[in-house]
């Protein structure tokens, strides 16, 4: 499916982004993979949580600059794309969303943390918003829901400074659990979703939904997105992409 794995074990549905020639870049193709299961999840009683993972190491690079760029030179509409698809399905999510966070968690492998449950991180992890460096501005609501997390000061470091963070660092700040060594990431996250997986479904839905405010959520993400797309259109962005794909052009 689409560079994306699915498994089904006891009642955890697991979504894994299987790009890792890519570091687990989010392609269209995957995201609407993503939104797909997660709907499905959603309407599916025997379905009771989410695992969130990425193969070969990486939790996910963000996503794919060609479609960024694609946008900035007028060729994709990103306002019909199945990013905004994705961020419907996993910001309304009704059940528990576990992330297995290895490697590389870039942009948007970040902020969907932000609508996850429980987040198990490597403690050798590096996580990354680089919005601005693009020029762009954060999304997926998180302009509000990471200020709101860890702190205005420590969130705009991480956007507009650029700044990283590692899994250790990520636990600190309150954006993750637990940091793990990398190789017991997996088996610790997955050890809770099966006991999330275990409990009264109605309860665990209802404590969800009562944590969340979905309509501040909603005005979030929607405001993330109007101010995304606009600076998709900006020379700042024109020449950030132009410079991604020259330096990736000479590593080529």
């Amino acid at each position: 499916m689409a560079d994306v794995r699915i498994e089904r074990e006891r009642g955890v549905v697991t979504i894994a982004f299987a790009r890792p020639e890519k570091k687990n870049a989010l392609t269209e193709a995957m995201y609407g993979a993503a939104a797909d299961t997660l709907e499905a999840v959603a309407a599916n009683d025997e379905d009771r949580v989410v695992l969130l993972t990425g193969d070969g190491g990486d939790f996910t690079a963000g996503n794919d600059i060609s479609t960024f760029a694609a946008v900035a030179a007028g060729a994709v509409d990103l306002s019909n794309s199945q990013v905004g698809r994705f961020l419907r399905a996993i910001s309304t999510f009704p059940k528990p969303i576990v992330a297995a966070v290895t490697g590389h968690a870039v942009g948007i492998g970040v902020t969907m943390l932000l609508h996850c449950d429980l987040v198990y991180v490597a403690e050798d992890a590096t996580l990354r918003t680089p919005f601005v460096d693009l020029g762009l501005v954060p999304e997926a609501g998180s302009s509000r829901l990471l200020p709101a997390r860890i702190g205005h000061v420590r969130a705009f470091a991480l956007f507009a400074l650029g700044e990283t963070m590692s899994g250790a660092e990520a636990v600190a700040a309150g954006l993750a659990n637990r940091a793990l060594p990398a190789a017991e990431v997996q088996g610790v996250a997955r050890e809770a979703a099966r006991t999330l997986a275990g409990k009264s479904a109605s309860s665990l839905a209802a404590t969800k939904r009562l944590m969340r405010d979905s309509e501040a959520i909603a005005r979030a993400i929607r405001a993330d997105d109007e101010a995304f797309l606009a600076q998709l259109r900006t020379p700042e962005a024109a020449a950030a992409f132009a410079a991604f794909a020259a330096r990736r052009q000479q590593k080529g």
